[in-house]
């Protein structure tokens, strides 16, 4: 899984930042605003997949005392630090120039420059939105897209492609954007392309952000898979009931589960640590992920009266 994350962003990375030499060299050519705006939002791509790339290389650290269940969660945090990049630096300076533009528009040089970079620049853009898009096609399983960035724990796959697709959204725009301002004279229209690219990137950043929040804060497993471990529990004979199953993602492909069951009556220290021993393998080999599993004995009675009783 992380190989197949860290192929994806080095290939982002090293198209992201060829384009955005070239895009600022354009636009100190030609003098576009929409130019200048994409030259951002490269360079804003390009320090994210470097983060992304950080972020992957913490979260593989081993398990401390400090940190009992690892860094994994590293991920999830560059992850959301990347959307607010996004947003308050590709966004907000894209805006801003666009703005700038519009109030005090000034002629467009060269623009057959513009248009020879915006082309390749889609067409780098393009290659690597396809290779993201085959790795996450691949890894997304039976789901389906939508559903694949809503249920994924691994943050990096839908990270990358989300911000490859914006930036070709966002090339198509700024060529738009130059050509109505080079062929109808409203020089204003380079700056209303650099407001939408802004505006892309915002919405890009904060759906982002969204996504990557739950698994920030603690995000459980999928449906799917609780219902996995909750049958292989309940179809041991020495267990009578599930009373309780807690589940939470500490990284990409580290869960941790806890296990609060009812074991049939008449069963002596030593069968327990039979039962709960061949429960957690079965666990781990039918779902590797789940790392960590912790089973606790609890009556139904006690466990039903702990969860009505009021906080205090």
């Amino acid at each position: 899984m992380a190989g197949s994350s860290k192929k994806v962003i080095f290939a982002a990375l090293g198209g992201n930042l060829l384009i955005a030499i070239t895009k600022f060299v354009a636009a100190v050519v030609t003098g576009s605003s929409a130019m200048f705006s994409e030259g951002v939002h490269s360079l804003v791509d390009t320090g994210n997949q470097i983060l992304l790339l950080y972020g992957l290389k913490r979260s593989a650290r081993p398990a401390d005392e400090k940190f009992p269940f690892g860094h994994g969660k590293e991920v999830y945090f560059w992850s959301f630090v990347v959307a607010i990049l996004i947003f308050a630096v590709g966004s907000g300076i894209s805006i801003y120039e666009g703005v700038h533009r519009i109030l005090d528009p000034s002629p467009i040089e060269n623009p057959i420059v513009n248009y020879i970079v915006l082309g390749l620049g889609i067409l780098f853009e393009g290659a690597a939105w396809y290779f993201a898009l085959t790795e996450f096609s691949r890894s997304k399983g039976k789901w389906g897209y939508i559903e694949a960035v809503q249920r994924g724990k691994d943050p990096t796959n839908f990270v990358v492609l989300f911000e490859d697709s914006a930036a070709i959204v966002g090339l198509v725009v700024a060529i738009v954007g130059i050509y109505l301002a080079d062929n109808t004279g409203l020089l204003w229209m380079d700056g209303v392309a650099s407001v939408i690219i802004g505006l892309i990137l915002g919405g890009t950043a904060i759906w982002l952000a969204y996504e990557t929040k739950g698994l920030l804060i603690g995000e459980s497993a999928n449906q799917a898979v609780i219902a996995g471990i909750r049958k292989l529990a309940v179809d041991m004979p020495e267990i009578d009931k599930v009373n309780e199953l807690l589940t939470m993602h500490m990284g990409p492909d580290f869960v941790l589960v806890n296990l609060s069951v009812k074991f049939r009556p008449q069963q002596s220290v030593a069968d327990l640590e039979a039962v709960i021993a061949d429960l957690d393998h079965r666990i781990k080999e039918a779902y590797p992920q789940a790392k960590r599993i912790f089973v606790e004995a609890e009556a139904l009675q006690a466990h039903t009266q702990a969860s009505a009783a009021p906080n205090r």
